[in-house]
């Protein structure tokens, strides 16, 4: 990152922000070398120097007399000149285009040589090939037109200073040499054209790339700072559930520490049972399992810690899993408070029903001797609240547990049904709601029959309770093939989908229900999934906001 900021990635950057922004002649010129300085200038009549040098030395071995020529000095003179106003001159200072000057005078010059030169040197011709590629590449379509010029310079100046009476000679020289250059020229000027474009891709691509690096190391720094200050434990796997990254919270937690090397186990909420590999939170996410809060230990048995578990897939663009993010949350002082509430629920509740038993029972005496006529209204009244109340501590007891003990036995479910419909369809009419009863023949399970009646009840009191507006509660009950499946649908006030999924939460109420004063405790559900799962079976619910509610129960033929 800190090259970036300022060092060498910032400078390259600038760079090719300056290439990819300027002219054709800037473009061309760095790939080039020409143009610019003086030196960059020296350096593009180089190449025509070098190839003169030869020259000078060849005519040196095999014609020492064309040497010797005066006209062929002075043209190789001229040469020289234009090199040395090339690495003279500061460029730099004048216009870009005054540079122009010196290939198109390379051209005149060439011109001179090949005519001192005579037929032996025609060939000189072919050195026109370096001022011409200069021109079209470096100043685009103008200098094509230069090159053109130049070479048709080098044909017609030196042939009418130095005369020359070859028709022939003349003709390829004024005529076809143009036209071959000419095609040199335009072709020179397509292809650096072809190349300077995809230089500047390059170049816009380099910055793009860049940016990216850039952009890609500040996220980078942003996640460890993020995933250093939170306390929850982060453990990033690969698609074979393989530990790619963790943060330091995971890392230094002692109960956890190791977990990603395999070396300490986790356990099932039992705290005794070691998660066999299929459990593992780990490989569970690899295969693309989805979860939230699933309670695992970790540590010896001494000191061991609760953890809340989540796990998120990673999905590619074609939906594949790629890996995962697992998250562990440590409750243990969350887990031992709940138990701690429930122990405190579960013992004022029984020193709670030790004494309203006795109370019902004495009140039954009473209500048995013929001598208190007068105020039976009123012990009834003491004897219906003192049952209800008998009946919240029980509810209490037993939410409190999280388990009910059952007496099993072969029972008629439909008979259950219809008793507890029957019971329920007077406080259903005082509320103008009618109570419809779907079933066919008697439907047989073995379950404990006064805990099933206890969640025939909740759920039909329920339904009662929060539909106000009237209307039809259905009590359905058919077999699936495996077991059994009751649905009670009210038309009643509903729930939103954040209150729906904690319906089954001990206490909880709905916002509407709190706000038109719905009498309840938050219990029946909880209670009703209590003795539904402790039968083996699941409970479910739909509902929507004014549309009402749909409880959905199943239970076993066989409970577990």
């Amino acid at each position: 990152m800190q090259d970036i900021k300022g060092g060498t990635v910032f400078e390259w950057r600038q760079r090719l922000g300056q290439t990819a922004g300027g002219s054709w002649a800037g473009a061309a010129e760095p790939l080039l070398g020409t143009g610019g300085g003086r030196w960059q200038a020296a350096a593009g009549q180089l190449p025509l120097a070098i190839m003169l040098v030869l020259l000078v030395a060849a005519a040196g071995v095999f014609s020492p007399a064309t040497l010797q020529d005066p006209a062929f000095q002075a043209a190789v003179a001229g040469h020289a000149l234009l090199f040395a106003l090339a690495a003279i001159v500061p460029w730099h200072r004048l216009p870009s285009a005054v540079f122009s000057v010196v290939p198109v005078l390379d051209c005149v010059a060439i011109g001179f040589t090949r005519q001192a030169g005579g037929p032996e040197f025609s060939v000189l011709s072919l050195l026109l090939v370096f001022p011409v590629i200069r021109l079209s590449v470096n100043r685009g379509r103008p200098g094509v037109l230069l090159a053109i010029l130049g070479v048709l310079l080098s044909a017609t100046v030196p042939a009418f200073a130095m005369g020359r009476d070859d028709a022939q000679d003349s003709a390829i020289r004024i005529i076809f040499l143009p036209l071959i250059m000419a095609g040199v020229a335009l072709t020179a000027h397509f292809v650096a054209r072809a190349l300077i474009n995809q230089h500047q891709t390059l170049t816009q691509k380099d910055r793009e790339l860049a940016d990216t690096l850039a952009e890609s190391i500040r996220r980078q720094q942003l996640l460890d700072a993020v995933l250093s200050s939170i306390n929850v434990g982060v453990w990033v796997i690969d698609q074979d559930g393989r530990g790619v990254l963790t943060n330091k919270a995971l890392e230094v937690d002692p109960a956890l520490a190791g977990l990603a090397t395999g070396r300490r186990p986790l356990f099932l909420p039992d705290r005794t049972s070691e998660a066999p590999t299929e459990r593992l939170p780990n490989i569970r996410a690899a295969k693309g399992e989805e979860f939230t809060d699933e309670l695992y230990y970790a540590g010896t048995s001494d000191d061991q810690h609760a953890y809340s578990v989540s796990a998120s897939p990673i999905r590619s663009a074609e939906g594949v899993c790629t890996g995962a993010v697992v998250t562990f949350a440590e409750v243990t002082e969350l887990i031992n408070a709940l138990k701690a509430k429930d122990n405190f629920v579960a013992t004022v509740s029984h020193e709670l029903r030790t004494p309203l038993t006795s109370i019902l029972g004495y009140l039954e005496i009473v209500l048995d001797e013929p001598d208190h006529k007068e105020i039976e209204p009123e012990l009834l009244i003491i004897h219906r609240n003192a049952t209800h109340l008998l009946t919240l501590v029980n509810d209490l007891i037993a939410v409190a547990s999280d388990r009910v003990e059952l007496s099993v036995q072969e029972a008629d479910i439909t008979h259950l049904l219809a008793q507890v419909v029957e019971l329920m369809r007077p406080r259903a009419a005082s509320s103008g709601l009618r109570l419809v009863m779907e079933a066919g023949q008697p439907l047989v399970a073995r379950v404990d029959p006064g805990r099933i009646r206890h969640v025939f009840k909740h759920l039909l009191s329920n339904a009662i309770k929060y539909s106000p507006d009237g209307g039809t509660i259905t009590a359905s009950l058919r077999s699936n093939g495996q077991g059994l499946v009751c649905s009670i649908t009210d038309p009643g006030i509903g729930m939103t989908g954040d209150e729906a999924a904690h319906a089954f939460s001990k206490f909880f109420r709905s916002e509407r229900s709190r706000d038109t004063a719905i009498p309840g405790a938050g219990l029946g559900l909880p209670i009703s999934k209590t003795i539904v799962e402790g039968h083996g079976g699941s409970i479910s619910l739909s509902t929507a906001p004014g549309k009402g509610t749909t409880v959905t129960f199943s239970l076993p033929y066989s409970p577990a």
